[in-house]
C-alpha cells in the first residue's frame, strides 16, 4: 500500500510538471503577442542591428517582451539577426514573429522622378532605402563605375529611368545602383536603340533631349510634338534655343537648384555654359532634370511636322501655339510676353 502511494505521488507530480511545462509552452509559444491593431505591421531592421536594437523597434508593437526575449533565445535568434523590412500579422505568436523577422524579409516598391541632379536623387532614394545619401551619391558618381558603365558625371542621370521598382530595403547603395544599370539597359530595347540610330543621336543625347521636353510641356500627349520641333532644329543646324536650359545653366553656375525662375531674362540668355542652348548649339552635355518614359518615347517616336518655334498658349494653358515661321512665331510670342506682363511675372 505505501509502494502504491508513492507511485501514485510520483505520478502526480508528473502530471503537474507536464501541466506546468504546457503552460510554459503555450503562454511563451502560441498566446498571441502582438499589441497592435492594425493587419499587419511593418518593422526595418537595419544592417548591423543587434538584439537590443530590435527589441527597440518591436517594442510598441510586442504585447509580452519577457516571452518573446525567451523564445528569440531558444530559437537562436539573437544571436542570428538578420538586417531587412519584415511583415508582422496582426495575432501572431512569438513563434510566428521570430519566423517573420527571421526568414521574411519583403521587398518594397521605390519611386523616384523629376529630379535634377544625383544630389537630389540620392536625397530621395534614402527617404525609402537603408543606404543614406552620401553612399547613395558616392555610389552613383563613383569614376571607376561611370567609366565602366559610359557615363560621365554629366551623363549619370540619365542612368536612372523614373519608374516603380521593387527593391530589398537593406540593399546597398552600390548593388541598388547597379540594379538601376541593369534597368536601363533593359529599357533600351532594339527598337529604342535603332528609333535613336535612326535619329543621329546616341542614347545620352536622347536622355538630354527627352529632358528638355519634358521641362517645356507637362502634357503627355505633346511632347511628340514639342520633340519634333527640336528634331527639325537639330536637322536644320538651328540652336535649340530652349528656355529650360537657361534656367538649369543659371541654377547650375550659381550652384543654387532651390531657386524657383518662372521667366527667363535677356540677360540669362548670356550665361556662359555648355547648358545653355541660346548660347551654344546641339544638345547639352547631359539632361536637365530626369526624363521619364514619356518623354523618352516621345523623342524616339517625334511627330512628322515643320514647326520650329512655340510659345505657351495663354488661351490653353498647360499647352503651346506652334509655328512654322519666325514671323508666325512672334505673333504668338507677343501674346504670351502681354500675358506675362499683364500678370507681373518678371522672375
Amino acid at each position: 500500500m505505501y509502494f502504491k502511494k508513492i507511485l501514485l505521488a510520483i505520478a502526480l507530480i508528473g502530471l503537474v510538471a507536464m501541466a506546468a511545462f504546457s503552460y510554459y509552452v503555450y503562454i511563451n509559444i502560441f498566446v498571441p503577442n502582438t499589441a497592435f491593431n492594425n493587419e499587419e505591421a511593418h518593422v526595418y531592421i537595419e544592417t548591423g542591428a543587434n538584439f537590443n536594437d530590435v527589441k527597440e523597434e518591436l517594442e510598441p508593437l510586442i504585447e509580452n517582451m519577457e516571452t518573446f526575449e525567451t523564445v528569440a533565445n531558444r530559437k537562436g535568434y539573437s544571436n542570428n539577426i538578420k538586417a531587412g523590412h519584415y511583415i508582422i500579422k496582426k495575432g501572431s505568436n512569438n513563434n510566428e514573429i521570430i519566423n517573420s523577422i527571421r526568414t521574411g524579409n519583403v521587398p518594397i516598391l521605390v519611386k523616384f522622378n523629376n529630379q535634377e541632379r544625383l544630389e537630389d536623387l540620392a536625397g530621395h532614394l534614402s527617404n525609402q532605402i537603408e543606404a543614406d545619401s552620401v553612399s547613395l551619391y558616392k555610389a552613383f558618381s563613383d569614376a571607376a563605375f561611370l567609366k565602366k558603365s559610359g557615363f560621365n558625371n554629366n551623363t549619370a542621370l540619365g542612368m536612372f529611368v523614373p519608374n516603380t521598382y521593387e527593391v530589398y530595403w537593406n540593399t546597398s547603395a552600390e548593388n541598388f545602383r547597379d540594379k538601376m544599370l541593369a534597368e536601363y539597359n533593359a529599357f533600351w530595347t532594339p527598337q529604342r536603340n535603332e528609333k535613336a540610330e535612326n535619329l543621329g543621336l546616341t542614347r545620352d543625347q536622347i536622355m538630354a533631349l527627352a529632358a528638355i521636353v519634358q521641362k517645356e510641356t507637362a502634357k503627355i500627349e505633346e511632347r511628340p510634338r514639342v520633340a519634333g520641333v527640336y528634331i527639325n532644329r537639330i536637322k536644320k543646324g538651328m540652336p535649340l534655343q530652349a528656355d529650360p536650359t537657361v534656367i538649369y545653366a543659371k541654377k547650375k553656375t550659381e550652384n543654387n537648384f532651390n531657386q524657383i525662375i518662372k521667366r527667363v531674362l535677356y540677360k540669362d540668355l548670356e550665361i556662359d555654359s555648355p547648358y545653355n542652348t541660346y548660347k551654344y548649339a546641339g544638345v547639352p552635355p547631359g539632361p536637365i532634370a530626369m526624363p521619364d518614359v514619356t518623354s523618352i518615347d516621345g523623342v524616339l517616336n517625334y511627330e512628322n511636322h515643320d514647326y520650329y518655334y512655340f510659345v505657351a498658349d495663354v488661351t490653353n494653358f498647360g499647352y503651346h501655339k506652334f509655328a512654322s515661321t519666325l514671323t508666325q512665331h512672334n505673333r504668338n510670342k507677343s501674346e504670351y510676353v502681354a500675358w506675362v506682363n499683364k500678370n507681373g511675372i518678371n522672375r
